[in-house]
């Protein structure tokens, strides 16, 4: 019994759906950064010279009121011009930062729309299951993680500003124009470094999420079976399942159905094709049949292939009640089947 309510099974589809729906998802924030912080770097240098006009401007606007007296109106104007140039310089760059940042999340988990968490639960405010949250081993993973990181960021950016203070007596002969080449390519450089970093920390924290996320979900036998006991018992369920299984038998019977010699049918109701190969088949057999609007279709599919249709209402009530699909037909219809298959074979010149 102990074995049966240990959780040692892989989640099943059901179980990982339902947590999706309650919006627990694997989420590595670490990934997120990373893509928004690319996405950041590119649109920052994409919008490098835009920004640089308006900042240019700003400056041309700020210069123009040297001499003039700061009035209110004045102070007011020159506020407003500020702030109506930051919104334009940054609504583009932050408004594309923050698709990415969805578009991140997006791309590890897919689409999930939920409320759940939003739902009150007074057992989140639970002060003594808060308490052993915080404690708890998530938690302890988390800070590990955390701290690895600040110290694995901070201790490369530190030995990589370091190298570039030792070149520092060399730029300080550069020309201005040298002096602000050295220093973009250093930041260029640096930046690139960052980014790697980011994207090693990213993957390698999207791995650890997604394990632990599918070893929390991991079911005990006998929640597999209670699963499956409910989903049997589940009538939507089983209507689902014989609807994808009598769509499966239709393709595949009108995937067989040009191999049929004749359709024999009630005008509107039934319809019932069999195939006769003598140097296979001992007698004919069923290859479809259908009513209403399956017959329909199988008299259009050998309408489409040139098979012969004949009318015969009673014949193709018995075949369909009596003769099971792929098999051969009862022997009590060997008679007039033959009668048919001979007036077909006849028009086709072929021997029965």
């Amino acid at each position: 019994m102990a074995d049966d309510m240990e959780k040692t099974e892989e989640p099943s589809p059901k179980k990982i759906e339902d947590a999706r729906k309650e919006g627990n998802v694997p989420k590595s924030q670490d990934t997120s950064s990373f893509v928004t912080l690319l996405v950041a770097v590119i649109v920052v240098y994409a919008f490098s010279s835009f920004i640089t006009s308006r900042l240019h401007y700003l400056y041309e606007y700020y210069i123009s009121y040297i001499g003039i007296p700061l009035t209110k109106n004045v102070i007011f104007q020159i506020g407003f011009v500020s702030l109506k140039e930051l919104v334009i310089m940054i609504i583009p760059v932050a408004s594309i930062v923050a698709l990415s940042g969805i578009i991140a999340a997006v791309m590890q988990f897919g689409f999930v729309f939920t409320t759940k968490p939003l739902t009150p639960d007074l057992k989140k405010i639970d002060p003594i299951k808060g308490f052993g949250k915080l404690f708890g081993m998530k938690k302890l993973i988390e800070g590990i993680k955390i701290t690895a990181k600040v110290i694995i960021v901070f201790s490369i950016a530190f030995y990589f500003l370091l190298e570039y203070i030792k070149e520092l007596p060399s730029v300080i002969n550069f020309s201005l124009m040298g002096q602000m080449h050295w220093l973009t390519s250093k930041v260029i450089i640096l930046v690139l470094i960052m980014l790697l970093i980011f994207f090693v920390l990213g993957m390698v924290d999207l791995m650890i999420v997604r394990y632990q996320y599918f070893k929390d979900l991991k079911m005990s036998k006998q929640e597999i079976k209670d699963e499956y006991k409910q989903m049997e018992g589940d009538p939507h369920i089983k209507a689902k399942i014989r609807q994808v299984q009598m769509q499966i038998a239709q393709k595949r019977m009108m995937s067989e159905l040009p191999s049929a010699d004749v359709i024999i049918t009630n005008p509107t109701h039934y319809a019932v094709a069999l195939r006769y190969d003598k140097e296979r088949e001992q007698a004919p057999v069923v290859v479809a049949k259908g009513i209403d609007n399956i017959a329909l279709k199988i008299k259009e599919v050998g309408r489409e292939n040139l098979i012969q249709i004949i009318e015969n209402p009673p014949l193709a009530r018995q075949l369909y009640g009596s003769a099971e699909l792929n098999e051969i037909i009862p022997e009590n219809l060997y008679k007039v089947v033959a009668e048919v298959l001979a007036f077909v074979f006849k028009s086709k010149n072929k021997a029965l």
